[in-house]
């Protein structure tokens, strides 16, 4: 008889999108159950996956909210309960995030074995308090930034997780760079205001020199602001707002502006898309700047700081990778070798083992 694992998620699609490749990994050798929150419910594909809701409250210190974010904490550990209880789950995995705090506690109530997932360089706060409840930590790197010293030995590191779909795309080959530039701007799940508003001088400058296609993810609010922008100035351009298969964008692009969430970064690292990541600087503990950091000491992309950022050096950095093409292969090479063992197989069968042996 099959193990039966339950995968918790939600809130935004950096959470949702590494529980899809899970459950896509797992469905063969396990039964799988997936639930996640109404947010998450915005980024999972209804046709391909069923899943369950169960509300998390978004745990919280203010003193005022304190007592009703207590409450609907314990119905939510009580309706997770349940639900392990009625499915008989023997394995709980959480992606992280504040939903998987009321499903692992009713896991460990149920003595329910927990597994998590950390795609960051640093910890997430859910997942620190969770940690001491769990079996093992899937992670992509053993030098996870605040991570208790006492439950290191817990990490498993894996290889990056990712969508089926993206190993279709893995052998595209792309034009040269000084061709034409193909540039994709993605803000992440949540799109990037930011983008929308800051890079037009960049782009404009770029467009007069070099022949230039953007594949931009926009803001639903911005898209009437930027298909102008791009209609006045000639710029052949595709607007996009977050959708499942961004594959497609990623394997027209040969360069990319990117913030520096951990699921990005593994997909344009995947189809070798070299980038530039600015990274968001309101990030809870600064985690895109530090996955950003681990690619750049890598060889893999360049950084340009929020907070540092203006227009003029962007277009400088931009130009620069297009006319040097010695340090944009370097790069590619870099992207390469980052995860040549990246395949769906290798995958499958280490997370198969590690969680029917622990």
């Amino acid at each position: 008889m099959k193990k039966k694992i339950l995968i918790s998620t939600g809130g935004s699609g950096g959470h949702v999108i590494p529980a899809m490749a899970f459950y896509d990994h797992l469905k063969e050798n396990f039964d799988v159950l997936l639930v996640l929150d109404e947010r998450g419910s915005n980024f999972i594909n209804e046709k391909k996956y069923e899943y369950k809701i169960i509300q998390s409250p978004r745990l919280t210190l203010n003193f005022l909210k304190l007592p009703i974010t207590l409450i609907n904490l314990i119905i939510s550990v009580l309706r997770s309960f349940f639900i392990l209880r009625k499915k008989k789950i023997d394995i709980l995995l959480g992606t992280g995030g504040y939903m998987s705090v009321p499903i692992c506690l009713a896991a460990k109530m149920l003595n329910v074995k927990i597994y998590l997932f950390e795609p960051n360089m640093v910890i997430g706060r859910a997942n620190k308090f969770l940690v001491k409840f769990c079996t093992k930590l899937f992670c992509y790197s053993d030098k996870i930034i605040n991570l208790p010293k006492d439950h290191k030995d817990k990490i498993f590191v894996i290889n990056h997780v990712l969508r089926k779909e993206i190993y279709n795309f893995n052998n595209f080959n792309k034009e040269e760079i000084n061709n034409s530039t193909k540039l994709l701007i993605v803000g992440g799940s949540q799109g990037a205001k930011f983008f929308d508003q800051n890079l037009k001088s960049s782009i404009i400058d770029v467009s007069k020199k070099y022949k230039l296609r953007v594949y931009h993810q926009i803001s639903s609010s911005n898209f009437v602001d930027l298909e102008f922008f791009y209609k006045k100035h000639g710029i052949e351009n595709v607007l996009f707002n977050f959708e499942d298969n961004i594959f497609k964008y990623i394997k027209e692009s040969n360069l990319a502006i990117t913030r520096a969430g951990a699921s990005t970064l593994s997909e344009l690292t995947f189809l070798k898309v070299p980038f530039i990541a600015i990274p968001y600087k309101f990030a809870v503990d600064n985690h895109q700047f530090e996955n950003a950091l681990d690619y750049e000491k890598n060889g893999c992309c360049w950084i340009l700081k929020e907070e540092e950022f203006n227009q003029n050096k962007l277009t400088t950095l931009l130009l620069n990778i297009i006319q040097n093409k010695e340090d944009y292969l370097r790069k590619k090479k870099s992207l390469e070798n980052f995860c040549y063992q990246n395949s769906w197989n290798d995958i499958n069968e280490k997370l198969t083992t590690c969680l029917n042996e622990n």
